[in-house]
């Protein structure tokens, strides 16, 4: 799949970007011309994408407001740095849903916060992508911390829209479905998991990176420039249904 963006001159920050969908995206906008700030924990994984690099845990509050202090103001930001811990209904841990909380959607909110407040100030028309999950949009067994934060990424996503908007900034939110990174690859071999939810996608397949990595660089262009707001699901018609 080719699709071409041009971000010459444009800074632009990833989180997550140390593997998965968030390499994905990064690797998809240097190759567009953009200047990436990559954000994640695995140094060496940073540094091998031949960008800046911005190597700590998202889930630490200081840690992050000291590292985005020192960035200078981006024209787009890609939200992509989540987690997710498994847990039955009935077993919900006070420790599982506060930290999945806590990088999915308080700490996506406070990257965005920092990087639109030196976009309002230097008086960039920028855009931000939260990439959040189908979890959102229907139950999952065992994923309601998860689904409650990705749900919780919409509405912030909504709500940054709103606030926004006026200053020129565009904020949408991308919802895939299982997406086949190494890592999911692995986690989704087992035919006994993988049939019935392949059942569910009317397409009848899972998502490639790029599958998702492109629509996050058309939001980010100003081909969507009257796009904001959204809730875009990436899933094959999985919440069609």
């Amino acid at each position: 799949m080719h699709v071409t963006f041009d971000f010459t001159h444009h800074r632009i920050l990833v989180t997550g970007a140390s593997s998965g969908i968030g390499r994905e995206i990064a690797q998809q906008l240097i190759s567009s011309g953009a200047e990436v700030f990559a954000l994640g924990r695995d140094a060496r994984a940073l540094a091998e994408l031949g960008c800046q690099v911005v190597c700590l845990d998202i889930a630490n509050s200081a840690a992050l407001d000291a590292a985005l202090q020192d960035l200078p103001a981006m024209h787009g930001l890609v939200n992509c740095a989540g987690i997710s811990r498994l847990e039955p209904a009935v077993a919900i841990s006070a420790d599982a849903f506060d930290q999945v909380m806590n990088v999915n959607a308080r700490a996506a909110a406070q990257v965005a916060s920092r990087v639109a407040a030196k976009m309002i100030e230097a008086r960039i028309a920028g855009s931000i992508v939260n990439v959040s999950s189908q979890a959102s949009l229907v139950a999952l067994d065992d994923h309601l911390g998860y689904c409650a934060s990705k749900a919780a990424l919409d509405a912030i996503t909504r709500v940054q829209c709103a606030e926004w908007g006026r200053f020129g900034i565009r904020v949408n939110s991308v919802n895939p479905t299982v997406t086949l990174t190494p890592m999911a690859a692995m986690a989704w071999s087992d035919p006994a998991k993988r049939d019935p939810a392949l059942a569910a996608i009317p397409l009848g397949r899972f998502a490639q990176p790029a599958e998702v990595a492109l629509p996050v660089l058309f939001l980010l262009s100003d081909t969507a420039s009257m796009i904001s707001g959204v809730s875009l699901p990436i899933d094959g018609g999985y919440t069609s249904r």
